[in-house]
């Protein structure tokens, strides 16, 4: 293992992914392809590459650009719900991947098909009850997502660190802390609370690595506290930076607009319109609550030892 690991406390995580940091990137879409996968782990870190917004034929493209970028281990991420599952898995496979974050599914539907191909499953949940069906379907570790998260969360509204200990007493295996997370002190925070590692999607979205458009990148780095609002709860609950579209559907659940009409003003196309090809107003913009400590665009090597310079910092004033 690197020499890296005696700054974090021994963890499961570390050797799992065999990474120098308890660290991984978030999957996340129109904004981690293969560029901020390989970047993530060259920091030291777990890259993912978020499938949810690729073809099976562009999975394979940011897979194999990855592999020329990086020789360390890094993953995908790919939601459950979609017909094009089973391509985006068979490319993965036959690409190589051994590590699968799965999310927005059963987690007995891939889980056990993965191991038997040799591969590390992991899946992201946002209650107690779910945490304890992944560990009987068989997945390595968790993700325990609470609701400060960016993008689509869960509908009981549980906070990260509230997450974090319902589940930590429930299951045996590895817990991800996530949602929130974007400074070594929220770090420091997790691992005491029995987090053996932590993913950060917003901090990540916003490096040079990234694939979103240097439009939204500033529209994070001028995000203060009260910037970013859960909406669409009757429809899919997600967590967007406030502009004009958040607007839009912040009135229609004012007037307790129905399902169908927020499906209507959400449109097709509306993420991949703000976060890849920069509408700031019109685009869904995907961000956590963490946004407003974003002031500056990173490269990721410089965000992980900015990071890790933070968690040394509060660990000495602690402990």
């Amino acid at each position: 293992m690197p020499n890296n690991t005696s700054i974090w406390p021994k963890s499961r995580i570390l050797n799992l992914f065999h990474i120098e940091n308890p660290i991984i990137q978030a999957g996340m879409v129109w904004v981690s392809g293969g560029k901020l996968a390989a970047a993530s782990a060259n920091a030291g870190c777990l890259g993912i590459i978020g499938a949810g917004s690729m073809n099976p034929d562009l999975l394979r493209h940011h897979i194999q650009k990855a592999k020329t970028l990086t020789t360390k281990p890094f993953g995908v991420n790919i939601p459950l719900l979609y017909d094009k599952t089973k391509d985006q898995i068979e490319v993965a496979l036959n690409e190589g991947v051994k590590i699968f974050f799965t999310s927005a599914g059963s987690p007995k539907t891939w889980t056990s098909f993965l191991k038997k191909e040799g591969c590390t499953v992991v899946h992201v949940v946002s209650t107690p009850e779910f945490a304890k069906k992944c560990e009987d379907a068989g997945v390595d570790a968790v993700v325990a997502e609470g609701f400060e998260a960016g993008g689509h969360n869960g509908r009981d509204e549980i906070t990260t660190l509230v997450l974090l200990q319902q589940i930590k007493g429930l299951i045996s295996i590895p817990v991800i802390a996530a949602g929130g997370i974007g400074t070594g002190s929220s770090i420091l925070a997790c691992l005491a609370l029995g987090a053996e590692g932590v993913q950060i999607g917003t901090a990540f979205a916003a490096t040079i690595e990234s694939s979103a458009h240097e439009n939204f990148k500033n529209a994070m780095c001028h995000a203060r506290f009260n910037s970013t609002f859960l909406r669409m709860k009757k429809y899919v609950p997600v967590r967007l930076l406030e502009n004009e579209f958040s607007k839009k559907i912040a009135s229609a659940e004012d007037r307790c607009a129905d399902k169908n009409e927020l499906i209507e003003i959400l449109g097709k196309g509306r993420a991949k319109e703000g976060m890849l090809n920069g509408n700031i107003e019109e685009g869904e913009l995907e961000v956590g609550q963490i946004v407003s400590e974003i002031k500056e665009i990173l490269s990721c090597s410089k965000l992980v030892n900015k990071l890790t310079q933070e968690y040394l910092e509060t660990k000495k004033i602690f402990f």
